[in-house]
């Protein structure tokens, strides 16, 4: 046995297992309450790693000298202990459960293993971006979770007024709207994202601006949209409010895996099927979107030359994918009627919405 001091072995035992505990309470609420197998793996890894950071004559003088019995500190509690609000509310707690014991362990390692702490230190970097994301995740849900139909505004492609088509589509039920004109100027672009920003504000309906993150926040807007040639996804949320959206389009399965990894609001998929308003040369169809169903629990948006007959292949890939849509509304006779007509469709096809999923 080594002679390490028995008081600091004592100290690495209760963090070892302190942090231990804490991340499979972390693995838990990814696996089951977000059923997010990427961060579930991520977080299992991270544990296994923490075990394995122990050189085996550590670990065998600090359960040599554990005593649980004789422990001051087992009957110390907080008010607040024994509370808690929800599974997020628990997964939040154990966040701050293990980055604090990840701290003890780097710091009292230092006098008898040198390499444990800076082991304990790597991990704890990692616990903190695995935070971010579970964090993220969890707002995403909140913030964008209800979304089942997400209309493009764009004038050329509208066969009423442009205003008047975004009113009709939030009637027919549209839970998202977004403004998307590539060659207007800027005076007229604001003037339209302020209109529609009121016009979504006064009917319970998001809006979300197209590419330009400055109008987006001259507007208040709920979010932006990003494509895969603009901004980075952290860049964009250094420039707008914390409560402010940010959505992502993907097209393939490694812009996908970028994507989660950068934890957008919703990440879009598509295109779907061939579409003439933003033509591609490579269609990914609704595999892309079965794909990311099986590797995030993050908020999907499928788009791209969706319509009422070929919603089926959507709504079988991923019954609780919202689905956005442009042409087959807006260049519609009656914007209202059709839209309503996708979200009975779409509401008929979705499971039980979770807890997650609930608007709040």
């Amino acid at each position: 046995m080594n002679d390490f001091d028995p008081a600091i072995l004592r100290i690495l035992d209760a963090n070892f297992n302190r942090a231990g505990e804490a991340l499979r309470v972390w693995e838990e609420y990814a696996r089951f309450q977000l059923e997010d197998r990427n961060l579930s793996e991520s977080i299992k890894q991270l544990r296994h790693d923490l075990t394995a950071s122990v050189p085996d004559s550590l670990r065998a003088s600090m359960i040599y000298h554990r005593d649980s019995a004789g422990d001051v500190g087992q009957a110390i509690e907080t008010s607040s202990e024994y509370q808690r609000a929800g599974a997020w509310d628990v997964a939040q707690a154990n966040g701050q459960r293990a980055s604090q014991a990840l701290r003890a362990i780097e710091e009292y390692s230092k006098p008898c293993a040198s390499e444990c702490a800076r082991q304990a230190e790597a991990i704890r970097y990692q616990v903190y971006d695995i935070e971010r994301r579970l964090q993220m995740t969890h707002c995403a849900h909140e913030r964008v979770g209800h979304m089942r139909l997400y209309v493009i505004i764009t004038e050329s492609l509208c066969k009423r007024d442009w205003y008047e088509t975004a009113e009709a589509a939030i009637q027919g039920g549209a839970d998202a709207i977004q403004l998307r004109e590539k060659t207007l100027p800027d005076r007229e672009l604001t003037l339209r994202a302020k209109k529609l920003a009121s016009l979504c504000r006064a009917h319970n309906a998001l809006f979300i601006m197209n590419d330009r993150p400055d109008i987006a926040r001259l507007v208040d807007a709920h979010g932006l949209h990003l494509g895969q040639d603009d901004m980075t996804i952290a860049d964009a949320r250094r420039l707008l409010p914390s409560h402010m959206i940010v959505g992502m389009s993907t097209h393939t399965p490694q812009q996908v895996d970028r994507a989660i990894q950068e934890t957008p609001d919703y990440i879009a998929l598509g295109p779907m099927f061939a579409t003439s308003t933003k033509p591609q040369d490579h269609i990914p169809g609704p595999a892309l979107l079965s794909s990311a169903v099986q590797k995030t629990s993050l908020p999907l948006v499928a788009i791209g030359g969706i319509d009422i007959e070929n919603i089926t292949s959507i709504t079988a890939s991923a019954p609780r994918a919202c689905v956005c849509v442009c042409s087959c509304i807006i260049g519609a006779e009656n914007p209202a009627e059709a839209t309503a007509d996708l979200c009975t469709h779409l509401h008929k096809a979705a499971s039980p919405i979770s807890p997650l999923n609930k608007k709040l």
